[in-house]
């Protein structure tokens, strides 16, 4: 009886100690990151705007959005992060600061200002396909959607 209680108290303290292990920091369904360091984190995929109808309008993170500054949502990366997008067809770059969350359509992977849209040449056609990097992660950890 004795070594059925003991087992069981060995279980029951391994299973409680696995589930406080901790997650690596940098970790993402979306970003790659396989040194964690911070530069690293990449994504590719399509670029969108918003502009006018949701300008005034509270961002996610409280902020009113502004469509002329360098602002954008992306779905997990934290509030503040800050993002070198690439304009994969002209080369163009621009850094924007995550406020917001979306975009909610399958195929993109980020809503720009209308400020970064225009530096990143992507106003005439409306989406793009873009590379981004994050330069500098925000205050809280990446999310999954």
């Amino acid at each position: 009886m004795r070594f059925i209680t003991n087992s069981l108290g060995v279980i029951l303290v391994s299973m409680l100690l696995a589930g406080c292990t901790a997650s690596p920091r940098f970790t993402s369904e979306k970003f790659s990151n396989e040194t964690n360091d911070t530069h690293l984190l990449m994504q590719e995929g399509v670029a969108s705007y918003y502009a006018d109808e949701f300008n005034g309008r509270q961002t996610s993170n409280g902020e009113t959005y502004d469509m002329n500054e360098m602002t954008a949502a992306h779905q997990t990366l934290p509030f503040s992060t800050r993002v070198r997008v690439t304009n994969i067809e002209n080369g163009r770059t621009v850094i924007v600061r995550i406020n917001d969350r979306g975009p909610f359509k399958d195929d993109r992977i980020i809503d720009l200002s209308l400020a970064a849209a225009k530096s990143l040449e992507l106003i005439g056609p409306g989406t793009a396909r873009v590379k981004l990097e994050v330069v500098e992660l925000g205050n809280s950890s990446i999310k999954k959607p």
